[in-house]
């Protein structure tokens, strides 16, 4: 959850009358979750939400696992992927997925929709590799730049326009489960608490309505059960006039994540920055190392027994990786124990500090490569601690 937020005109009382300037009346909406025992916003429309024009002929929306690829230390090289589709829903390459979350990429030739897209699967989030633009939604207008986490809750409407300048590079995560922020940094009332690595001041919601009222023909792409259904609506999705409540999009910056230290190398849970059904996802920032005058900055050899543990690296070095380019992906297997390469361990003793950036999923449910992702793989990754 992030906090309560308002924004436009609403009635005093919510399920009563609010009128429009020709007397008649807006149309209340409540979107909420886990049925009525979740978090949830009340928006107010110009129009009927349900004024449905044409339905058109749903397509497959879905991806599949590489089952052939195997228990492998992974390393997916994406790192010199350019464009990766024509528009915002056909670039998205879903690289890694199980039940529970799917992880992929998505660089789109075209930089402003001409539709709205809905995801009625899952809870989306996506990071700003490269880019910045605007995100319009039923809850207004969201500016969002480089390094963003992007929380957009299920069934939100939206679309995006990109800047034209410079490269467009999205890390986009499907969640089939809420994303949330962490439990142990909220108190009984769901305030962030002193300890948290970010806080309520850190969290953009919607800053502005931006409302359209015209009638006209507008598609909305809706995604569910892995397929995407086109519906045409006879007005603009925002034709919100004010909504208020828990549940809307948000971004948080990484460069606002404040990393927790110590004397020894942290485990990564200090680290975490959102969580969800069966996954968490935690943010590298620049950080001083470990101050102990035994300290070894590099991290320890780890047995994932009941996890699998993806990176996504952003920016910097990683001083326990070799070969690894600005976009690449490591997957390491619960199964298998992963480390520093070798080198690595007396290389970082006396370092001060890091500016590396990295976004890490970890599951607490086996991650499949999928088949689109097998066209990434390092075939050499696996072998790559070998002395």
């Amino acid at each position: 959850m992030a906090y309560y937020h308002r924004l436009g005109n609403i009635p005093p009382k919510r399920h009563t009358q609010f009128r429009q300037p020709d007397g008649s009346l807006y149309k209340e909406e409540l979107v909420s979750s886990k049925g009525f025992s979740g978090i949830y916003s009340n928006l107010y429309h110009i129009h009927n939400p349900n004024n449905v024009q044409k339905i058109g002929k749903p397509t497959p929306f879905d991806w599949e696992i590489a089952k052939e690829h195997g228990l492998k230390q992974t390393h997916l090289k994406t790192a010199g992927v350019g464009i990766t589709g024509k528009d915002y829903l056909s670039a998205r390459k879903m690289l890694m997925m199980n039940n529970d979350v799917m992880m992929g990429i998505c660089s789109p030739e075209q930089r402003k929709m001409d539709y709205f897209f809905k995801n009625a699967d899952g809870d989306e989030l996506l990071y700003i590799h490269d880019g910045e633009g605007v995100m319009y939604s039923q809850f207004g207008k969201l500016e969002v730049r480089q390094g963003d986490y992007i929380v957009i809750p299920r069934t939100t409407i939206y679309r995006f326009e990109f800047n034209e300048e410079g490269p467009l590079r999205l890390l986009v995560i499907e969640s089939k489960g809420p994303i949330e922020t962490v439990k142990r940094y909220r108190n009984e009332v769901g305030q962030l608490l002193e300890h948290s690595p970010y806080c309520e001041r850190d969290i953009r919601p919607p800053h502005e309505m931006y409302t359209e009222s015209e009638k006209g023909e507008y598609l909305v792409q809706i995604k569910k059960q892995g397929m995407l259904h086109p519906y045409t609506y006879g007005h603009s999705p925002l034709d919100i006039v004010g909504w208020d409540g828990y549940l809307y999009p948000y971004a948080l910056s990484i460069h606002d994540f404040e990393p927790i230290t110590g004397r020894i190398h942290q485990p990564p849970p200090v680290h975490q920055t959102f969580q969800a059904w069966g996954f968490v996802i935690c943010s590298f920032v620049p950080r001083l190392f470990d101050y102990h005058p035994l300290s070894i900055p590099a991290p320890y050899n780890h047995s994932n027994i009941d996890s699998d543990e993806i990176l996504y690296y952003a920016e910097g070095e990683f001083m326990s990786r070799k070969g690894i380019d600005r976009g690449s992906f490591t997957l390491h297997m619960g199964g298998l124990p992963h480390g520093p390469h070798p080198g690595t361990v007396e290389k970082s003793i006396g370092a001060k500090a890091t500016e590396e950036l990295a976004v890490m999923l970890d599951t607490f449910n086996s991650m499949y490569v999928t088949t689109q992702g097998l066209e990434f793989v390092d075939p050499n990754y696996p072998m790559s601690w070998t002395e």
